[in-house]
């Protein structure tokens, strides 16, 4: 920050980032912050209005963080440091720093909340997020058709819907996709869709602005409430007992509701028994982790909307297979691989792959190690041990030695030399030679691409 600035709004702001830095590693996790949060920096401050301006390495980033964090973020400063009322995002020239401080009196905007627009919310939906745009499989498909017939013109069987799921499975994908689908069949209706975290917020501030009646009038007026991340409402008494109320008042209409957590009802530490019940009383769809084919199937739809982009069939595979602890890290791995590509001119390999996405791939795989590799493919094909680094060349022998070479590359971290020495000693040429011919082998060959299959089933269960 520049020593023209005021010494005590810098202390304030560089607070209040810290704060909100700090609370959004622990609810991103730290490969996503990390990835897209970590390198946000501050530039300017205009007290006369509000407006705070963030800025990021490259434009591309700069978009990704405001199409997906942009209400978060804003939400975050007006709870830490209510003089920020708007924020903007661009990609930075140069250092970073706080510009000079002006000391007018800062405009309040519009609240998401209007009282003097007869209790209305703005209704904010992503575009993208739509169930066109949803990718089923296994793990989702209950949540999926619930949500539907929950969005449906008929009446739903149950309400609320509860969607439960870890972080980055697709809770939020469907409740925007709600919003769209009843939007277009009820364009008359009243939609609420807002995050607990937000609810809070509007709620005090209606408060402080002597609206509390309207608020909950307009909340009690909605034809769909959605609620997201609802375990972020639990331990506030005065929000958990209107929110209750407004749930109550709502299932005695007939309206829809539908909450989405990160966990079952029965785990929310704190909630009012009440709220507990209320939540429970519908159908909570579990929204398991998405499977090897559903990764892939979700990589492959994302690329067809791009054809421009040139990414390799075993890049893809590569991504499908080892970023596997949420969809949001997989969609994000790939996007960060498309614009350093797409920034540097360097063309998309599986190297290129391994050294840009090393933090994700890191904290995603499960330390398999060469010698397991060895010990399950030698269980397959029926070989004893020691041939993995004997120098018999039969077929029989080097085939599965070959394989295993190939997995010791797609499921582990180790370099081609690290790969030869642990198979008796064999140059890094060796090994290159044996993943490209079983990948050659793989499209050519329907048995050995089902043993690979069934071998990379074994290692990963």
């Amino acid at each position: 920050m520049g020593s023209e600035n005021s010494p005590e709004m810098e202390d304030r702001l560089q607070t209040a980032w810290e704060n909100i830095c700090s609370g959004l590693r622990r609810d991103l996790g730290a490969q996503i912050y990390g990835q897209w949060i970590k390198p946000v920096r501050m530039t300017a401050f205009d007290a006369a209005d509000g407006s705070l301006t963030l800025t990021l390495p490259s434009e591309f980033a700069a978009s990704w963080v405001r199409d997906r964090y942009a209400d978060r973020l804003t939400l975050a400063w007006k709870n830490e440091l209510p003089d920020v009322r708007t924020i903007s995002f661009s990609a930075r020239a140069g250092a970073a720093r706080i510009a000079q401080v002006k000391r007018q009196k800062p405009v309040d905007p519009a609240p998401a909340f209007a009282a003097a627009e007869k209790g209305q919310f703005r209704l904010e939906l992503d575009p993208r997020m739509t169930f066109d745009e949803f990718i089923a499989g296994h793990s989702n498909v209950l949540a999926l058709n619930a949500a539907q017939r929950m969005a449906d013109t008929e009446k739903p069987l149950f309400s609320p819907l509860y969607l439960q799921s870890s972080t980055g499975q697709g809770k939020t994908h469907l409740m925007h996709a709600i919003g769209h689908a009843y939007r277009d069949a009820f364009p008359e209706s009243r939609i609420i869709y807002m995050s607990a975290e937000r609810f809070m917020i509007e709620f005090v501030s209606a408060m402080r602005r002597n609206e509390a009646m309207e608020f909950k009038g307009a909340l009690r007026q909605a034809d769909l409430l959605m609620i997201d991340d609802i375990q972020f409402i639990v331990g506030k008494n005065s929000t958990q007992e209107e929110f209750l109320h407004t749930v109550d008042s709502l299932i005695s209409q007939g309206k829809r509701i539908v909450v989405a957590a990160d966990r079952p009802p029965q785990a929310l530490d704190g909630v009012d028994q009440r709220l507990l019940s209320r939540l429970s009383m519908g159908l909570v769809a579990d929204i398991q982790s998405a499977g090897l084919e559903l990764r892939r199937d979700i990589l492959e739809h994302r690329l067809a909307q791009m054809p421009h982009q040139d990414v390799p069939a075993d890049v893809v595979e590569f991504l499908a297979r080892t970023i596997s602890r949420n969809l949001r890290e997989l969609e994000g791995g790939l996007n960060k691989l498309l614009a350093y590509a797409q920034l540097t001119g360097r063309p998309i390999t599986r190297e290129l792959a391994e050294e840009q996405l090393s933090d994700i791939l890191s904290a995603c795989r499960r330390r398999i190690t060469i010698d397991e590799i060895q010990r399950t493919v030698c269980e397959y094909y029926r070989l004893d041990r020691n041939e993995m680094s004997s120098k018999r060349r039969a077929r029989a022998v080097a085939r599965p030695r070959q394989v295993a070479m190939y997995l010791a590359k797609v499921m582990t971290p180790r370099s081609y030399p690290e790969i030869g020495r642990k198979f008796g000693g064999r140059d890094h040429s060796t090994v290159i030679h044996a993943v490209k011919l079983v990948e050659q082998l793989r499209g050519e060959d329907t048995e050995m691409d089902n043993d690979v299959r069934m071998l990379l089933r074994q290692l990963e269960s």
